[in-house]
This record gives structure tokens, sequence and C-alpha cells, in this order.
């Protein structure tokens, strides 16, 4: 059942000042760099295990299971995702912001901590992967909040992805810094034949790894505590001075609007399963004889690829506002071809959900979700309230 628009309100309700002044600050772009590059940190923490799991095998005594459970720990992060949201809401971007960097190096912190004991030391990565998880939910929820309160409606879809997507800039670096930094195996040598030589030099190159990580993550906090402010002195646009109802209602009125479940499913099961996927790729690739270094530059690409597509794309969207749907039709459609290509070419029998850390049925899974994504956007009435205020309201 369709919801008209007269059926739903808006969660935006022009000010009685909405028409007040405004003004653009250039400092918008450093806000907009400042977030970009905590995105691009949470991402490369985040991916920091899958592109050398080999390695980590090795050197640290990490399973497949281990594996898969780091990379498991950013989606589980979402778990407390409404807290910070409430958070953002009612305290502003400032402290999201520096809450999620203190996260961030927390965690960051506790995974290099210099310990012979490895059942200690994995304790302490797995947690410290867990807490750059809880960062997720504003790096992901946040670019939309961003990008009303510090850019007009012309810029907004640019900031939108650019704030959006270098996190997954951050997680294709770590395709390729990870292996660079942090050499494979020698062949498929097991643990038990390597030379401890060998696997002590691959354990320094991950401590490495782990300090450097660290110490960005640590600069970042540094920068973000010193400068990063909630809003600016004068909005940019009527919708971002307009008032909005409490977070109680706000959240009994969308989850109450099929419209608003469609496009959240739409978005939410395509990036998660993504998420899953593109963090164990060197495990699915590896049965292909594929290399961990190869295995790196193909998860690269293939995310810098989407990232300059997606601001592209953004910057299209803000000259031809409106249009939205359409482009979406079409990025989904493009995801669901080349996500079942990936697919036929790993394809090695029938697949199934197996019990086994076997991975490929996740590239099935990926296909699903982009085809169940499309349906969904195909069926979905667009509007565009927030142009509206914008547009329409200060004519």
């Amino acid at each position: 059942m369709w919801v008209s628009e007269e059926e739903v309100q808006p969660l935006l309700v022009p000010a009685p000042a909405a028409c007040a002044a405004s003004r653009l600050y250039r400092r918008r772009w450093l806000i907009l760099a400042a977030f970009s590059l905590l995105g691009f940190v949470q991402g490369l923490l985040w991916n920091s295990w899958g592109p050398i799991q080999n390695s980590a095998k090795q050197a640290l005594g990490f399973s497949t299971v281990d594996i898969t459970l780091l990379v498991l720990w950013g989606p589980i992060g979402f778990l407390p995702c409404f807290i910070l949201m409430w958070l953002m809401d009612k305290k502003g971007l400032r402290l999201s912001v520096v809450l999620t960097a203190l996260l961030m190096t927390t965690g960051a912190l506790l995974r290099c901590v210099p310990i012979d004991n490895q059942t200690v030391k994995k304790w302490l990565i797995h947690i410290g992967q867990l807490l750059n998880g809880f960062a997720g939910p504003v790096v992901i929820n946040a670019p939309p909040f961003l990008s009303t309160t510090w850019f007009p409606p012309d810029q907004r879809a640019t900031a939108t992805a650019v704030a959006s997507l270098f996190n997954y800039f951050g997680a294709a670096c770590a395709f390729l810094v990870g292996p660079l930094i942090v050499p494979a195996p020698n062949g498929t040598t097991s643990l038990l034949t390597a030379s401890n030589h060998h696997i002590d030099f691959i354990k320094g190159r991950i401590q490495t790894l782990l300090y450097a990580e660290f110490g960005a993550t640590a600069l970042l906090l540094v920068v973000l505590t010193a400068y990063f402010p909630s809003q600016p002195p004068l909005p940019p646009s009527i919708a971002a001075a307009s008032q909005r109802l409490n977070y109680r209602n706000s959240i009994y009125r969308l989850l109450s609007n099929f419209r608003f479940l469609m496009i959240a499913l739409a978005f939410a099961m395509p990036l998660g399963i993504l998420a899953g996927w593109s963090g164990v790729l060197d495990v699915i690739l590896t049965p292909l004889k594929v290399s961990q270094v190869d295995a790196g530059w193909i998860g690269f690409w293939s995310t810098i690829g989407g990232c300059v597509v997606g601001i592209m794309i953004a910057r299209f969207a803000d000259f031809f506002r409106g249009v939205l749907k359409l482009i979406l039709l079409l990025l989904f459609s493009g995801a669901t071809l080349s996500s079942a290509w990936v697919a036929l070419t790993c394809f090695k029998g029938v697949t199934h959900l197996p019990v086994t850390p076997d991975v490929y049925w996740l590239n099935w899974c990926l296909t699903a979700s982009c085809l169940f994504s499309l349906l969904l956007i195909l069926l979905f009435k667009e509007s565009y309230d927030r142009l509206y205020l914008d547009v329409l309201v200060s004519v």
C-alpha cells in the first residue's frame, strides 16, 4: 500500500524564521575534509585484516573464523546506532565526531599493545575492532546531516557523496597498504614447517602496520578535538534552519512509514553484504590461486572505481535535481550484473549455505541483494521534501 504525500507529514517543518538570513562559509570544505578523513581512517582500520589474512594466520595463529569475525565486528558495531544518532541530534556534530574519533583511537591502541601472549593479543585485537565498529554509525549516517548543516542545495549531493565514499576509499587503501607492508607467507607453507625467522618478520611487520594506523588515528583525534564546530553561525539554506520533530516521534513515524522502510532496506541490505564480502575478498580468492597482493589490488581498484564514479554521479545529481530514482535504477542494474559476473567467475559447484568457513556463497548473496534493492527502488514512489523546502518555500 502506497503512502501519499498528504498522509505523511514531513519531518522537516519550516521554522517561523526560515526565510531569515543565511550564509555560506568557506570553512565548510575544511569541515568536509576533516570528516572525510575520519571516515577514511575508520574504513582503513575496519579492513585491516582481510587483505593480510594469510599472513595473520601464519604469524598470529588466526583462523578463517577469526578473520571473518574481525570483519563482522563492523556491522555488529551498528547495534547502538540509535543511541549515537540521538546524541548527534541532541548535541550536534562536534560531540558525535569527537566521540567517534576517541572510540577509533582506543580501538587502534588496543590492537597494537605489544604482548607475547597470543591469546590475550587476539582478544585485544577483537575488542579493538569492535570499538572501531562502534564508530561506524556516525561515519556512515552523519554525511547527509553534515551536508544539510553546512552546504547549499546545489552542493549537498556532492558533499554527501564525498563524506560517505571516503570511508570506502579507506577500506580500498587497506587492500593496498596491508599487503605492501606485510609480506605474505612463502607459498602455502604450513605454520609447523615455516621458518621461525620468517614468521617473526611477518609478525613484526604486522605490528608496524598497527602502530602506523594507531598514530594516524591519534593525530586525527587531536585535530578534530582542536577544531570541529557543530554548525555554522548562520544556516546555509531553509532546510538547515527548519525545525525538526523530537527524536522519539521521528523514530516512530519513520518506522511506521512504509516508503521509508522500503528505501532503508534497499540501502542497508546490499551495503551490509558488500561490507562482509569485501572484508573476506582475500579468503574468497585464495582458493582460486590469487595471491594476497593481487587480491589486494583487485579490492583496491574495484572500490576506487566505485568511489570515483559515485562522486561524479553525485555532482551530476546536484546539477540535475529530481532524477535520483533513475540514477539509482541505473546504478543497481550495473551492480547486479557485475556481482553476478563475479559470482559466475568464482563458481565451482552447487551453491549452498555452508557449515564450514567456505565463503563462496557470499558472491550469490551480493548479487541477490543488489537485485532485491533494484526491485524496491523500481517500486518506490519518489519525492523531494527537502528540495521543496529549499526551492518552493523560498519562492
